[in-house]
């Protein structure tokens, strides 16, 4: 069957379509992913909701979909684009076909489209609303796309995991699972709360430290969370993450800005201000620290991206808050940066040690 790629900048792209689509498409905002691999991870990111991804590696789904790479309970993405996709598993733990996992979502897949002509056009362009239809004519509106994404994913009541002497408030605005994960196999005892929860309902839980993690859209639309987060900041430790870390420097002053293609991959240098090195992250966002916003608010950069100097990390000159654009956890990607969790937890012991020996 036919499927279009309908582009906001009136671009058209014909391919073929697999899965079912309502009568006026699929909208979403257009981005691209560059790993070779990672797609299940990719797709059941939250922080992906309501995008159509583009995977720019020519064949995608050759090893399958199993059951352990999972970031959350299902697939977020609005529409999958591909080179082409594979119709069967070749892997021994494959418990499902990368095309029958999205069919079995609803989730439209359309191949044979040329993907670097089209990720030619969103790096000249930028990423842009997007719909795919099963008719060469579009009827709807580019630009109607859901706001407020975070409010969909998030949790809608607390929920504690793992077991531990650390007890780590994940406040969660999207949150990948391997974060989760990674806190629980460190002996912390994880509380996941929903993105809309107070400094005082966070502070009755006696955390001893809290991370604010990754999520969808732009980070202006949780402007009403800046205080909350602020207060917290001010009194426990704080790892932000992606947009968690957008969100750390809006709340103490600084400024956010959208990227022209944003970072979506496997493989984004980042160079380490402080220990004078590089190293290879994943990421995923569409929205940067402004670093011109930043002189005032006690916030100091520790990483930049060595491809665009653009801020990948922060610290705070007094409190015992840090934030990275990367993510640490990985998944997919290499574990370069998975000592930003230790830095974390190592600064969370070394707090309860000082109020222990205050005491």
């Amino acid at each position: 069957m036919e499927g279009y790629l309908h582009l906001a900048d009136g671009k058209k792209f014909q391919g073929s379509l697999l899965g079912s689509l309502p009568e006026e498409g699929i909208a979403g905002e257009i981005v691209f992913f560059t790993g070779m691999t990672g797609y299940q991870e990719v797709l059941t990111d939250p922080s992906y909701k309501n995008q159509i991804i583009v995977f720019t590696y020519p064949l995608i789904g050759n090893y399958g979909i199993n059951d352990q790479d999972f970031e959350s309970k299902k697939p977020h993405a609005a529409a999958v684009i591909v080179s082409e996709a594979a119709k069967e598993a070749y892997h021994y733990e494959a418990q499902h076909s990368f095309t029958e996992y999205l069919e079995k979502w609803n989730i439209p897949i359309l191949e044979h489209i040329d993907t670097r002509e089209l990720v030619k056009g969103i790096r000249q362009n930028g990423t842009m609303p997007a719909v795919v239809t099963a008719s060469p004519e579009n009827a709807v509106c580019c630009d109607t796309i859901s706001s407020l994404k975070v409010k969909e994913v998030s949790v809608p009541s607390p929920v504690t995991i793992g077991r531990g002497s650390n007890h780590i408030v994940l406040v969660d605005y999207g949150f990948k699972k391997s974060i989760a994960e990674y806190l629980v196999n460190q002996k912390c005892l994880v509380t996941i709360v929903p993105y809309n929860y107070s400094a005082d309902q966070i502070s009755a839980l006696k955390p001893d430290g809290v991370l604010l993690s990754n999520g969808p859209g732009d980070p202006k639309e949780l402007m009403d969370q800046l205080p909350e987060i602020r207060k917290v900041a001010e009194y426990y430790p704080v790892l932000g993450i992606c947009l968690g870390h957008q969100l750390a420097a809006l709340a103490f002053g600084g400024d956010t800005k959208k990227m022209l293609f944003g970072h979506r991959g496997a493989n984004q240098p980042v160079f380490d201000v402080t220990g004078n090195r590089v190293f290879m992250s994943s990421q995923n966002h569409s929205y940067a620290v402004d670093q011109n916003s930043i002189e005032h608010t006690g916030l100091k950069i520790r990483f930049l991206n060595k491809n665009d100097q653009s801020i990948e990390g922060l610290y705070h000159e007094k409190l015992p808050l840090m934030t990275v654009q990367f993510h640490p956890e990985a998944s997919p990607g290499p574990e370069d940066s998975i000592f930003i969790f230790e830095e974390f937890i190592n600064t969370v012991q070394y707090r309860k040690r000082r109020e222990i020996s205050y005491a």
